[in-house]
């Protein structure tokens, strides 16, 4: 739209003086009635931008609480959804269809920019996170956005919207139409500077291309050296395992094996250690201070606002100026991330040889020229020139990353320099020395698993030792969460008889298809059981329910790690809605626990009335849907169960009392619970293994998290004699239940 067009109402000059007044007010009270609702748009822009400067410092809390200080993108990342967050917020510069005459109406278009470019070096490391297709797809996302946003700055640019001022003369606007004709600096002033940011947006894009393109290649290289790794991990837990039983402190071993290759191992340390990033950083620093900048010489005209954006303009201004201001902090302490690799002659030589390209910044465009397609020649000159443009992106951004590596050099080494003249002059100068030879042992053997990208790059030492105390203070963290009510109800165990006692196999199932059992479903069963006792003290009931809560969860986790069979799957489904249905509304199958004014109290009556409840329950079933398939299962083992009970005390189910079968019921539980929780160590020890590179530290660390949690189960435990079957067997419940009942077959 033409500055003539927009300020210029179009009627006809014939009519009378009077009447071109009344038009033309007629034609502003419409504008001023359309561009009413342009505050609570700028509204909205604002509180885009705060979300992403929330998901921002999220990050940055997440680092410091993990110890990580190169803030790893954990919640604010490149996806759908953070991608039309940001569109919302950088709307001003996108936004062709509004002058902005005033001067704080301009200042928050070039703040966007700078956010933009703040935002983009924060997300860097998040592609590390992704898989290939997720990585692609996003790429691709960003890119339009950012050539968009690029594409319509360019555009004011060259129309001098970005330099055009209005003055508030009282007499700029007359009746009669007098022609707009402002005075444009095209790449002056805020055109100099929108110039500055759309060049460093298009290097951050260039940036994020050259990243996935290396990303994609180390990963592979990465995955390689963790598979062996993992062998060599596989070895020395067979070899514990020959020793006798996995004992907490070889888990804990096992644990930070894995926890050395996840966190040495990580695709965004990686990432954030590459050159591309501590480019990213510069950029960022610059555009930074170029904010800063634009916020000063326009702090005493936050009231200077023209558009129809009003007051909101000095909102979104102050609002991203906190973004830019707190996103640099991820990207400038990123710069430090080289800290983590040993200090050496070899590593200052390698950051000083910037025309030196790593095979992994261009061997998957070399697989991809290599590749069959129907037009090679076109491939192999479009590749061609990829492979070289690759080189001088990756050269320009080693030149950059000169200036942050080398300043850390410089700090690192006059740190060392005052450590070492502090040592001089302290009794204490032989403990700092023999520290390092003490854990150089222990270094030593963590070496062979540590995963490097460039065999030539060696962790100093304080970061393996760092990384393992990360993760001994996350299981001692772990220690303090123990489930009390759960090792209250082990203590009621002395064994696993009740393994073999629950469920009589000459009891006949009501169903025609045989299910497997699994070890949730005949906790849940008995517990709604104990339940439907009325006698019983409600807080000896919940005490039970809740030590059966917090053991299900780790029943759940055995099951899933190691019985994830189809036949096992649909049982356990069956267990964990009923489970819901018992613990928060007290309640089987719909029928209240206990059953609401009972004509008789008599235990032998309760089971008569759950057995006979259970076969009608079954028999009821008529149609295959999943819910009748639920109600079978879980009707099938309430009527085994109570049959079985009943047919062990024959006669005399009348002379026992409710408190001696509840009594009995929690020992069933507790030896069930028992049994099942003796292979916490192998989930522990498959837990720590995770085939998606993405999804491995996440992983570990909830293995060491399990680990801290059990500890105290898992002493318990071991003290048992296990039934003489392998290890593998030891995960379901019928092979217990069949050695039980047959120890010597």
């Amino acid at each position: 739209m033409s500055f003539y067009n927009q300020f210029s109402p179009s009627y006809d000059y014939h009519l009378p003086p009077c009447e071109w007044g009344y038009a033309l007010k007629a034609k502003l009270d419409d504008q001023e009635r359309y561009s009413s609702p342009m505050p609570l748009i700028g509204m909205y822009i604002a509180l885009a931008s705060l979300f992403c400067i929330l998901a921002m410092v999220a990050d940055l809390f997440h680092g410091l609480r993990n110890r990580k200080l190169w803030f790893p993108c954990k919640y604010f990342t490149v996806n759908a959804a953070s991608l039309t967050v940001i569109a919302v917020a950088i709307k001003l510069p996108m936004d062709l269809t509004n002058l902005m005459p005033g001067y704080v109406d301009q200042a928050p278009k070039l703040g966007s920019l700078g956010f933009m470019c703040t935002m983009m070096v924060n997300l860097l490391p998040s592609l590390a996170s992704m898989d290939s297709k997720e990585l692609v797809t996003n790429m691709l996302a960003l890119g339009v956005l950012v050539l968009t946003l690029v594409g319509n700055v360019c555009i004011q640019i060259n129309t001098g919207v970005l330099s055009y001022h209005e003055s508030s003369d009282p007499y700029y606007f007359q009746l009669h139409y007098k022609e707009i004709s402002p005075s444009f600096s095209r790449l002056e002033g805020n055109g100099l500077m929108a110039t500055i940011y759309a060049g460093m947006l298009l290097m951050l894009l260039i940036i994020f291309a050259c990243s996935s393109i290396a990303i994609l290649k180390s990963k592979q290289i990465l995955e390689s050296k963790y598979h062996e790794a993992h062998e060599k991990a596989i070895k020395d837990h067979q070899e514990l395992q020959q020793q006798g039983q996995l004992t907490v402190e070889k888990l804990k071993k096992h644990v930070s094996n894995y926890w050395i290759m996840a966190r040495t191992g990580s695709p965004q340390f990686m990432t954030t250690c590459s050159a591309t990033t501590a480019a990213s950083g510069v950029i960022c620093a610059f555009s930074t201070i170029l904010h800063i900048v634009i916020m000063v010489s326009n702090i005493r005209s936050l009231t200077d606002y023209k558009s129809d954006y009003k007051w909101s303009m000095s909102v979104i201004f102050i609002i991203q100026f906190i973004g830019v201001t707190v996103g640099t902090i991820a990207p400038l302490s990123r710069c430090f991330a080289v800290l983590s690799f040993k200090l050496s002659v070899k590593w200052i030589w390698n950051n000083i040889k910037v025309f030196k390209v790593e095979s992994y910044w261009t061997r998957k465009l070399y697989d991809w020229k290599l590749s069959s397609t129907p037009f090679p020649y076109l491939q192999i000159l479009v590749l061609n020139v990829c492979i070289g443009f690759q080189k001088i992106v990756v050269v320009a951004c080693k030149m950059i990353a000169v200036i942050p590596n080398f300043s850390v050099i410089c700090v690192l080494y006059c740190f060392q320099f005052w450590k070492r003249l502090k040592a001089m002059f302290k009794a204490s100068s032989v403990v700092l020395v023999q520290n390092p030879e003490q854990l150089q042992e222990g270094n030593e053997n963590l070496s062979c698993y540590v995963l490097q990208l460039q065999e030539d790059i060696e962790f100093a030492k304080r970061t393996l030792k760092g990384i393992l105390k990360s993760v001994n203070l996350l299981i001692q963290k772990a220690e303090k969460q123990q489930p009390n009510n759960l090792m209250k109800l082990l203590a009621e165990s002395r064994g696993f008889e009740g393994v073999g006692k629950f469920e009589s196999h000459r009891v006949p199932p009501l169903l025609s298809e045989e299910y497997l059992n699994c070890w949730s479903l005949p906790l849940v069963t008995l517990t709604s059981i104990a339940m439907s006792l009325p006698n019983i003290q409600k807080n000896k009931v919940d005490c039970l329910v809740s030590g059966v809560s917090e053991g299900l969860v780790y029943v759940r986790l055995v099951e899933e790690t190691l019985n994830a069979t189809d036949n096992h799957v649909s049982i356990q489904k069956a267990a964990k809605t009923l489970w819901v249905e018992v613990e928060v509304y007290h309640k089987w199958l719909g029928n209240k626990l206990p059953k609401p004014k009972p004509k008789v109290n008599k235990p032998g009556y309760i089971l008569q009335w759950l057995r006979d409840t259970a076969k009608n329950k079954a028999n009821e079933v008529e149609s295959k849907n999943d819910n009748s398939k639920y109600k079978s299962i879980c009707a099938n083992s309430m009527y085994r169960i109570t049959e079985t009970i009943l047919l062990s005390y024959h006669e005399n189910i009348d002379e026992i009392s409710q408190e001696e079968l509840f009594a009995q019921l929690s020992s069933m539980i507790a030896d069930i619970l028992a049994a099942c929780l003796t292979n916490l160590p192998q989930v522990i020890a498959m837990k720590c293994h995770e085939n998606a590179i993405e999804k491995r530290e996440a992983s570990v660390q909830a293995a060491a998290q399990l680990l801290g949690e059990t500890t105290q189960i898992i002493n318990s435990l071991q003290v048992r004699e296990l039934p003489s079957l392998n290890p593998d067997e030891l995960a379901f419940i019928d092979k217990w239940r069949a050695y039980l009942s047959d120890p010597f077959p």
